[in-house]
């Protein structure tokens, strides 16, 4: 086992609903993390120089192409590197927060990160996500079908032309509840969907443990 990856990226810290049960799954992982907090410390998001310096001979890099690509390297090192994932991505619009669409418009490298050819190298590697989200957007809910963030990771962490990873996802819903008067007759929903997220987070880390110590 090397390392898992644990990247956040909410914006309100602690008071954060996904790190809290984020912080169930580290309880119960006895390896080695390495933490990347999106929202304390965000990645540039993908320039012309970035782009561009994928294709160009380092040698002949521009500063601005080598401050770029010097980016990228870090980043995909450190996802190359680990050999589980816990991603903190809430539901924010309807979608994940623009910092974690940054890094990942800065890690997805054709060649390097994914493969149109042949096996991705994380491919196989399990992750968790982890989005909570103020209403509900199940079957039956009002959002239904607005939740435009689970199937979209999905695809892309997933996708064996891409990522390839094993990724399953936790969502705790609810989690304006006890703050809208509105929906305050909600509460015990949420209260029942956070539970159960904090204990499946813990069973998926105990999973995951014994995965990679087999």
């Amino acid at each position: 086992m090397s390392y898992l990856l644990h990247l956040d990226s909410s914006s309100i810290g602690t008071a954060s609903i996904s790190r809290q049960v984020a912080n169930s799954f580290l309880d119960a992982w006895t390896g080695e993390v390495v933490h990347r907090d999106l929202a304390a410390s965000p990645v540039p998001h993908l320039s012309a120089a970035g782009v561009s310096a994928r294709v160009t001979d380092p040698a002949e890099h521009t500063a601005e192409q080598a401050e770029a690509a010097a980016v990228q390297d870090e980043l995909i090192a450190e996802f190359l590197g680990a050999s589980a994932y816990l991603f903190t991505v809430p539901l924010y619009n309807r979608t994940m927060p623009s910092v974690f669409k940054a890094w990942l418009d800065q890690v997805i490298v054709d060649g390097r990160t994914t493969s149109r050819s042949g096996e991705a190298p994380a491919a196989g590697r399990p992750a968790l996500v982890i989005s909570a989200r103020g209403g509900g957007y199940g079957p039956g809910a009002p959002n239904h079908g607005k939740d435009f963030l689970v199937p979209t990771l999905e695809c892309v962490l997933a996708d064996p032309t891409l990522f390839g990873l094993d990724v399953s996802f936790l969502t705790p819903e609810l989690t304006m509840a006890p703050m809208v008067p509105a929906i305050s007759h909600l509460v015990p929903l949420h209260e029942a969907s956070l539970a159960e997220a904090h204990e499946q987070a813990r069973l998926r880390a105990e999973k995951i443990t014994q995965q990679l110590a087999a």
